[in-house]
């Protein structure tokens, strides 16, 4: 069977949903195939345990992708006519440091700032000074992440007329457990700085992760931890909805196995079913950069880009236990407990950094895990039966098991357990009578879930100076345009990576709106 259309669109994450989106409201016919039963990717919420347990599989805070303009000015009518909706959890975050103290974030900047003056005044000091400084320039970085690499200046030339530019300049290549240990003294605010720091999955001791130092706890200090009512599924769903009101079509359980490349263009994609789907206009693709080359024969890329793809560095991989259970985890502190969506230990820094060290060598350093537990059924009962909570806890692990554990078969139901003990510690209330089904996924088994996830990462590649901006995925290759004409890319493996940002989705839109002799301006005054 063939089908044709204007545009192709392979891979059906939020996205490439969002590139199909602008395209299909600009008038223009758009099919978008997933492999998968349900569209959206990495925001995907499944039973995958009881009936009535919906859980986030993969992301469960969207705040990245508040200040993008397809939410910020809610260009697709997103909100308003397709009802994406999102909660801000107070407190924001809740850790627990290894001698037994506690700390909690609130959306208070005030009742934040009391908390770490219990260990250092100087801290709190430095808390909101670092706070203040990222306001004044968070504009310029959005602006950066929400414009396709080559259609405005470079961050650097934006950063070159404000008064503190040069001070960014030298953050922006440091890493973020450079700023951290300058910045704070205490012990305990340097573990929590790390543990906000870590959760894109970039090691802190990466150079140019120092703006993640800055933008993980500006952002969440400001917004919490946005969650989507009815899980992170709501948001592909809206965007599905947006695709099929302007004309588009999303078809699932459909994997692209090949791209059909003529005269040196690619015209369509080919299914594993053998169907053909056809591109009058391209194809736009969101499948992992490492797997798109495979599709097509080695000459049509050119070595260059061939060999940017093989340095390409997938980044760490992930593991992610989940629990069906009778009771949200409480919290004790000081005159009572706190329930937090968001909530994990904080080893102490130079643990997290030699955790992030053993990642890199197939290895786990156990005290240095990094766990984060969510719990967003407590904002949102919507997700679970009445009084009954979904509790997910994620984790990294190398993709090749560690010795100890034999094989991922078993052993990721051993590390598992680990975690889950820890998490008991943490919340003393949470026993093994309060859970009634559990399930955890290995890298491998992440992988096989979506194989976009590739070796098990969730953030579509390591983030640091030489796979970022200009670099992403390739050199030279960074405006989502292909080396095959006819081919562009989205998805996390471009600029500005990972997350939920929708920002990889709407900069490819954009890109190819320009291409056609149009923008989103255009678009979506319509």
């Amino acid at each position: 069977m063939t089908t044709t259309t204007d545009f192709v669109v392979a891979g059906g994450g939020h996205n490439s949903l969002i590139t199909a989106a602008y395209l299909a409201r600009a008038g223009y016919e758009v099919v978008v195939l997933d492999a998968r039963r349900e569209m959206g990717g990495g925001a995907a919420t499944e039973e995958i345990l009881l009936p009535g347990f919906w859980f986030d599989t993969c992301s469960t805070g969207h705040t990245l992708i508040q200040v993008n303009p397809l939410l910020a000015k809610d260009e697709l009518g997103l909100i308003s006519e397709f009802g994406l909706q999102y909660l801000d959890p107070d407190p924001v975050a809740h850790v627990v440091f290894p001698d037994g103290d506690r700390f909690t974030m609130w959306l208070d900047l005030d009742r934040t700032l009391e908390e770490i003056a219990r260990f250092s005044k100087s801290d709190a000091r430095a808390y909101r000074r670092m706070l203040d400084e990222f306001d004044a320039v968070k504009g310029i970085y959005g602006e950066y992440r929400f414009t396709p690499i080559g259609y405005g200046p470079s961050l650097d030339e934006r950063l070159a007329g404000h008064p503190m530019g040069t001070v960014w300049m030298r953050r922006n290549v440091m890493s973020a457990w450079e700023v951290i240990r300058r910045e704070f003294e205490s012990r305990q605010m340097r573990a929590f700085m790390a543990w906000m720091a870590f959760q894109t999955a970039q090691p802190i001791e990466s150079p140019g992760s120092g703006y993640l130092a800055y933008s993980l706890v500006g952002g969440r200090q400001r917004r919490s931890w946005s969650v989507p009512v009815e899980g992170s599924s709501s948001l592909p769903k809206a965007i599905v909805s947006a695709l099929e009101k302007a004309g588009g079509t999303a078809i699932t359980e459909t994997l692209v196995t090949s791209l059909i490349v003529e005269g040196g263009r690619c015209v369509g994609v080919e299914t594993s079913n053998g169907n053909q789907y056809r591109a009058r206009k391209g194809v736009v693709s969101s499948i992992h950069i490492k797997s798109l080359v495979e599709m097509a024969p080695a000459d049509v890329w050119g070595e260059d880009f061939l060999y940017g793809v093989d340095t390409y560095d997938e980044g760490l991989s992930s593991f992610a236990s989940y629990y069906a259970t009778t009771a949200a985890p409480r919290f004790p502190i000081e005159g009572g407990e706190v329930e937090p969506v968001s909530a994990g230990p904080a080893p102490w820094a130079e643990d997290v950094i030699e955790f992030g060290r053993g990642l890199r060598q197939g290895r786990l350093h156990r005290p240095g895990s990094f766990l984060l537990f969510a719990t967003p059924t407590i904002v949102d009962p919507s997700r679970a039966p009445e009084g009954h909570h979904t509790v997910k806890i994620l984790s990294l692990a190398p993709y090749e098991v560690p010795e100890e554990l034999g094989d991922w078969e078993t052993g990721k139901d051993v590390l598992a357990e680990e975690h889950l003990r820890i998490l008991q510690q943490c919340a003393p209330n949470l026993t093994d009578e309060t859970i009634l089904a559990r399930k955890a996924k290995s890298p491998i088994d992440i992988e096989a879930a979506n194989p976009h996830m590739y070796r098990g990462t969730i953030h579509g590649g390591d983030r640091g100076l030489a796979y970022g901006g200009a670099q992403r995925p390739v050199p030279g290759w960074a405006q989502h345009r292909m080396p095959i004409p006819g081919l562009y890319q989205t998805g996390a493996t471009t600029h500005p990576g990972g997350s939920i940002t929708g920002a990889p989705g709407r900069n490819a839109a954009m890109v190819i709106l320009d291409d056609l002799g149009t923008n989103i301006e255009e678009v979506t005054s319509k």
